[in-house]
């Protein structure tokens, strides 16, 4: 019997094939190094912690009507707060406490971040307070996520 011209052969050509192969091999080169790094995924974590951290710290400090100070080096974050409801100078010996006991945020290994400056306060009305002499907008950089967090001084607000 002599196949119909307009009959359908299944399968897929060599060219078709090869392509498919072609597109798997880039994939692998670009997507599976990025997808397999965990030190992106600990760098945006840590972001959004530290971010949470500081806006925790504002609304403790309107809650308590006390001042909440936040503390950075390159690679922590601390919170203390003031032992009085007038006073402006935080404690270091009173830790703000967290869902877990003292809230001292660490970051993970190969992560870390700048801070301009290093520390600045929150008062009763949730505003933030500079520590000594510093700029009007505090901002705090994850190196590693390329992230960007301020925290706006007449209003205290936290954002990306």
């Amino acid at each position: 019997m002599k196949p119909s011209r307009f009959a359908f052969y299944g399968g897929f050509t060599l060219i078709e094939l090869v392509m498919v192969l072609v597109m798997l091999g880039v994939l692998a080169v670009f997507a599976a190094p990025r997808v397999f790094n965990r030190n992106d995924f600990e760098a945006r974590g840590f972001h959004d912690q530290v971010l949470s951290t500081l806006r925790f710290a504002q609304k403790t400090a309107i809650a308590q009507r006390r001042t909440v100070c936040v503390a950075f080096t390159s690679t922590t974050v601390s919170l203390t707060r003031a032992a009085a409801e007038a006073s402006n100078v935080c404690d270091p010996t009173l830790p703000v406490p967290g869902p877990r006991g003292e809230l001292v945020l660490t970051a993970p290994a190969n992560v870390v971040f700048t801070v301009v400056p290093t520390g600045f306060s929150f008062d009763g009305l949730g505003q933030s307070r500079p520590a000594s002499v510093a700029p009007a907008v505090r901002t705090m950089t994850v190196v590693n996520a390329g992230r960007t967090i301020t925290v706006e001084e007449v209003t205290g607000y936290v954002h990306d």
